[in-house]
């Protein structure tokens, strides 16, 4: 099924960029390897070089909110807006599937309070491209290499978020 916003009628190009970050989870790395490069690709049509992406990998989905604090905070303080480590936005990728336990559940809701946030505390998006699905299937279909892909969805979203926080970052401020 189709979303209902189309990023394709959408200029999405990013002028005078300076870097993205992807985190991204090795657990079902079959599928997240597959999500990444699109995201990249994507990322790469639209202003981004591929030294201007960084991509972490960390074990699990679990451990990508505590993994973006640690990149975005020194000792407790913001870095990642700071001139020397401006970061235009950053996206997270993973993929947790239902089994039998409510494993799932505490996985996938840790997560996104995590990711939630931190996304509310900082001043660029912070994209949550995390599956949850309830099998396999479902979770190659979110990563087949069409228009579908989510990968492809992840940093388009990445980039139209931060064409709206540019426009918007001097509107409203003193």
């Amino acid at each position: 099924m189709k979303s209902t916003w189309d990023s394709d009628s959408q200029d999405l190009v990013v002028e005078n960029s300076n870097r993205i970050a992807i985190i991204a989870a090795l657990f079902n790395n079959d599928i997240t390897e597959v999500l990444v490069r699109s995201c990249v690709d994507t990322l790469c049509e639209n202003g981004y070089t591929n030294d201007q992406v960084d991509i972490y990998w960390v074990p699990g989905v679990w451990e990508i909110p505590q993994t973006v604090k640690r990149l975005l905070y020194k000792e407790n303080e913001l870095v990642a807006e700071s001139d020397h480590h401006r970061i235009d936005g950053l996206v997270t990728i993973g993929c947790v599937i239902r089994g039998e336990t409510s494993h799932f559940e505490y996985v996938a809701g840790e997560a996104n309070s995590g990711l939630g946030e931190i996304a509310r505390s900082v001043d660029f998006p912070v994209i949550f491209g995390i599956l949850t699905t309830d099998t396999w299937e479902q979770a190659w279909k979110r990563a087949a290499e069409d228009e579908e892909n989510k990968g492809k969805e992840f940093a388009k979203t990445a980039l139209y978020m931060i064409k709206l926080f540019r426009r918007t970052r001097s509107r409203y401020s003193k």
